[in-house]
Order: structure tokens, then C-alpha cells, then sequence
């Protein structure tokens, strides 16, 4: 699912992620009431832009689930959906 909504260049590749959904119950089959909640910071690459300014390619492509900084990103509502844009180098880690 790509977005058409390039992200903007900028000193650092920028990368838009959709956050993955916050967990609803414990493992026990608890369930978490919305204000414990804690904010998801793994979360799947919906856009990436093509080249920084330095004319670096991004390492990461739309479809990666990456793990981010718990506070990382900035939020970005766009057709009802949220989605966070942060730079590449934010991101931690790509998961297999």
C-alpha cells in the first residue's frame, strides 16, 4: 500500500510508517484499558522519499516493518488514518 504522498527531501532521507496497532490484552488474555495503553513504536513503511539532498538512496522500502523511538516522528492525520514522517535515521531496526 503506497501512499501519494512523497515525503520531503530534506538533510536526511524522510520516511512516512504507518504505526502498527497499539495491543488490546495481555498475553494472560487481559485486557488493556485505552489509557495504559502504550504507543506502539514498531510500525510498517508506507512512503519513503528517493534521494536526500546529498543524493543518498534510502536503505529501507515501502513495506518494511521497522522499530522506532517510542516518542519518534512527527504525527501526520492524512484520509483518516494516522501516520508518523520521521527521517531514516530514526528508525532502529528492520524486521525479517
Amino acid at each position: 500500500m503506497a501512499l501519494n504522498l512523497k515525503p520531503i527531501s530534506g538533510t536526511s532521507n524522510r520516511v512516512i510508517v504507518e504505526p502498527a496497532a497499539a495491543e488490546e490484552k495481555t498475553a494472560s488474555g487481559i485486557y488493556i484499558p485505552d489509557t495504559a495503553k502504550e504507543k506502539p513504536s514498531k510500525g510498517t513503511v508506507v512512503s519513503v522519499s528517493e534521494e536526500d539532498s546529498e543524493g543518498k538512496k534510502p536503505t529501507v522500502k515501502v513495506g518494511d516493518v521497522v522499530i522506532y523511538g517510542k516518542y519518534g516522528g512527527t504525527e501526520l492525520p492524512y484520509e483518516g488514518k494516522d501516520y508518523l514522517i520521521m527521517r531514516e535515521t530514526d528508525i532502529y531496526a528492520v524486521l525479517a
